[in-house]
This record gives structure tokens, C-alpha cells and sequence, in this order.
């Protein structure tokens, strides 16, 4: 069996980055990609966006934290994982999330707003 996942895509808000009780990192990060769908009438190009919830752990973590901030391009390998609750309705809720195994940054950093 294979489960992988492969993304290009932009982080749609700065991650959001916590330590455990054990001090293990864990970064949560919402990631956008676009889908090229064909061209419209007029011969512009359409997209469709995807947005994915991610996770990272440990040194990752801490990297995504240190140095990753919202609109940033990224190339993420990872694995579908698939988390289940009951919310305070009592009713059952999924959420699909990739599991980040790596995770790389691409193009030129983004500039500093100056002062």
C-alpha cells in the first residue's frame, strides 16, 4: 500500500507552532494549491484552489516556525491522515490532514516589510 502525498502550493497564514508538554514541536500550517482547469471563452486560463491542513513534528516544526510566514512557496512531502471526533453537538467530524515527512521552500525569499 502507498500513501503520499506531494504539494506545491502557498502558506496561506503564518503556521501556528507549539511545544508539547514532552517539548516536542508541532506546527499546524494551511497550505493553497491551484489546479490549472483548461481556458474560459475569453482564452484566460482558469484555476481551481485547494486548500490542505497540515501537520508537521519536531525539528520541522521548529523550522516551519523559524522561517516559514504566510504567502511563502513550499514543496511538501507527507501522507494522508485522517482524524475523527465527536464535537458538542455530539456529532462525528472528519478532518483529512497530510502529515508533512519533509518540507522545502522554494523561489527567493520573501523580502522584509521595511520600517
Amino acid at each position: 500500500m502507498v500513501n503520499k502525498v506531494i504539494l506545491v502550493g502557498n502558506l496561506t497564514a503564518d503556521p501556528d507552532v507549539k511545544a508539547t508538554p514532552k517539548g516536542t514541536y508541532v506546527a499546524k500550517i494551511r497550505l493553497a494549491t491551484n489546479t490549472y482547469m483548461g481556458k474560459d471563452e475569453g482564452g484566460n486560463a482558469r484555476e481551481q484552489t485547494e486548500f490542505h491542513h497540515l501537520v508537521a513534528f519536531g525539528k520541522t516544526a521548529e523550522f516551519v516556525g523559524q522561517y516559514l510566514h504566510k504567502g511563502r512557496l513550499v514543496y511538501v512531502d507527507g501522507r494522508l491522515q485522517t482524524n475523527t471526533w465527536e464535537d458538542t453537538a455530539g456529532q462525528k467530524r472528519y478532518r483529512t490532514e497530510v502529515v508533512v515527512d519533509s518540507l522545502k521552500p522554494l523561489g527567493a525569499r520573501p523580502q522584509e516589510a521595511a520600517a
